[in-house]
Order: structure tokens, then sequence, then C-alpha cells
């Protein structure tokens, strides 16, 4: 028994609204961040700024090398928070199973739908117009009988895409799929992968559970599950999540302290742009330090007030690096989190599966 998910997420949402807004900024390539060159960081880039691989959390600096003609906008988040909750009122006209994951996508699960409509397909298709007839904005949207591959199929065909894998077509597709558009396959497992000859599904279903465990950790059996269509995980409109973090796992070990440091910033402010696009603030700042032999350990430290501010974060991840009890002459990862975070509970609503 199938359920019927999509998965919708707004085109270059940030950058999209600024467009729409100014039409002096429509068909240039323009980004939405910040304008400090040092500590400056790109949020969303336009799809005319995609074509110089301006990217978001990118530095300015690094963005304006590549796109000299960049315009570079300050963000506008009560704006895009506004939108946002048009848009998901849209989503709730067809079902009350939506998981936000940020301002600017959602998993729905319809297989159970108010309006009584079959087709998965034909609801994606009727949300996309109702967003573009009352935003003027676009979205693409991606339907499966899973998260993952809902997830997967909507950026198949940026922007103002639509994609429906299906039951029947689910296997062909994963086996083609090349691994770094795997979602949770970042450029060091990516790395890893091809160094094992695995560059598609087909050649990620040739390793067992117990060998990708013991290559990939936890997401060792993640990796067997999602290749084989496999990912029982609800569309909880529940969902609460406890922290935010990012880590970086390096090639080669960093031996020197002021690029340690440097990395330390940057992670810092991608915690902080994602915590302020989903609208969350915490109160504990938390670091995470894997040597090269593989000693992990993590140091916190706990303010009184929420926050998401990208500077105290900052600050914060560096002083509790600095202020380590023992030494460090290298690094193989470097992560930086927030936690207990403010966001709150909403009811609960039960899920069912149904037919396809």
């Amino acid at each position: 028994m199938k359920r019927k998910i999509i998965h919708v997420d707004m085109d270059a949402f940030f950058a999209a609204v600024e467009q729409r807004d100014n039409p002096e900024l429509r068909g240039k390539p323009m980004a939405v961040g910040g304008k400090d060159k040092v500590r400056g960081v790109i949020a969303t880039a336009s799809y005319e700024a995609r074509r110089y691989r301006v990217t978001s959390a990118m530095s300015t600096r690094i963005a304006k090398k590549k796109c000299p003609r960049l315009i570079i906008v300050p963000p506008r988040f009560g704006v895009y928070k506004k939108i946002s909750q048009q848009i998901r009122d849209i989503f709730y006209e067809y079902t009350d199973l939506v998981e936000p994951l940020s301002l600017d996508e959602a998993y729905l699960d319809v297989t159970e739908n108010k309006r009584g409509i079959e087709s998965a397909i034909q609801i994606a298709r009727d949300i996309k117009e109702i967003i573009k007839a009352e935003t003027q904005l676009t979205a693409s949207a991606g339907i499966s009988y899973n998260k993952f591959l809902a997830k997967v199929a909507s950026d198949y065909h940026k922007p103002d895409g639509l994609t429906a894998i299906l039951p029947e077509n689910a296997q062909r597709f994963l086996d083609n799929l090349d691994i770094t558009e795997f979602h949770g396959v970042g450029k060091a497992t990516a790395r890893k992968m091809e160094r094992m000859k695995i560059f598609k599904g087909a050649d990620l279903k040739n390793y067992t559970k117990s060998e990708l465990g013991m290559h990939f950790g936890k997401m060792g059996a993640q990796f067997y599950d999602i290749v084989r269509g496999i990912d029982e995980r609800p569309v909880d409109p529940d969902r609460k999540r406890k922290s935010i973090s990012v880590e970086n796992t390096f090639r080669d070990d960093i031996t020197d302290t002021h690029e340690m440091i440097q990395e330390l910033k940057s992670l810092s402010v991608k915690v902080a742009e994602t915590l302020q696009k989903m609208e969350i603030k915490g109160r504990t700042v938390n670091i995470k330090v894997r040597l090269p032999d593989f000693t992990t350990f993590t140091r916190s430290k706990t303010y009184k007030d929420f926050s998401n501010d990208g500077p105290l974060i900052e600050t914060t991840a560096v002083e509790l690096f600095q202020n380590l009890d023992q030494e460090v002459t290298g690094v193989r990862l470097l992560g930086v989190g927030m936690s207990n975070l403010d966001n709150q509970d909403e009811p609960k609503t039960r899920q069912m599966d149904l037919g396809f």
C-alpha cells in the first residue's frame, strides 16, 4: 500500500521575491545576502547568478569574484515569512498533513485529501498554478510514494518543474541516478563513494548493508534502504527540530590553527542562515571537533536568551575552540550547531496509508 507524497520547493525563493518586487533586478545576476566582503554570505542566488556558479552559503567575496556584476540585496525576512504563510495556506486547502522544512519548502501527504482528488500529480499541478496566480512566483514539485523520492523529484527539473516517480518506475530511476543527486550525500561522502567505484545508484546497490555500515556508519543503513526505494518516514506536521548543525569532513587533515578558526566562522554563518531561514532561535551553541585519530569531542555554551545572530554564534564557536583543554595539532572534522531551540509543537494529525 503506497502513500502519495508531494515535495514543494519554491524556486530561488528569496531572490525570486526580490526580482518580483523590483523590476530592475529581473533578468540580472543577483543574490540575497550580506554585502560585507569579509563576513558576508549568500543566502539565495537568482538563476542568472547560478550560471556563474554562485550558490547559497558562498561568501560574498567569492561570489563577487565569480560574478563581478553580481547585485547583492539585503534579506527581508518579514516579507518572506508573509509569502511563506500565504503559500502554506494553499497547502492546507488540500491536506492538514503538511511538514514545513523551511520558509520555502514542505512535504505534503495527499493520500487522503480534502478535495477528494485521486491524482497526486493533479494536486501538485493545481498547487503550482495557485501559487503562481497568487504570488507571481514559481515552485517545483516532486511526487512519489515516499519523502526521499519526492524530494529528489522536485529538484529534477528546476525551475518550475513537475516530476513524478511512480512505484513501477522508482527502481529504474534510482539505478540511473548519479550518487551526487542522492539527498544526504555531501561532497566528502561522494568522494569516498567514488573511491569505492560508486557513481550511480546501481553501483551502490552492489554493497551489502553491513559493508555500507562499515564505510559510512549509521548512514550506511539509510543508503542501503533509499537506493531500493525504501523510506518509511511519515509526513509529520508535528515535526520539531532539536538542533541545527553543520559540519565539514576534510579530505586532508587541517593543521593550521588559523584555518581551523576560519572554518568554524564559515560554519557558524551557515548555521545562522539556516536558523534565520527557518525562523528558529536557540540558546546553546555547540562545536564538534574530530582529531586525525578519530577522537571526537564536543563543547557547548548556553545563553539566557534565544538568538540566531550570526556574530554571536561565530564568536562563541571560536571561543569554545580556543578554550579547549587540550592541544589540537590537527583536525579531520569540524562542526558548529545550535540547540535548545524555541520551535514549538503543533497538534498531531493521524496519517493514513492508502493505495497510490
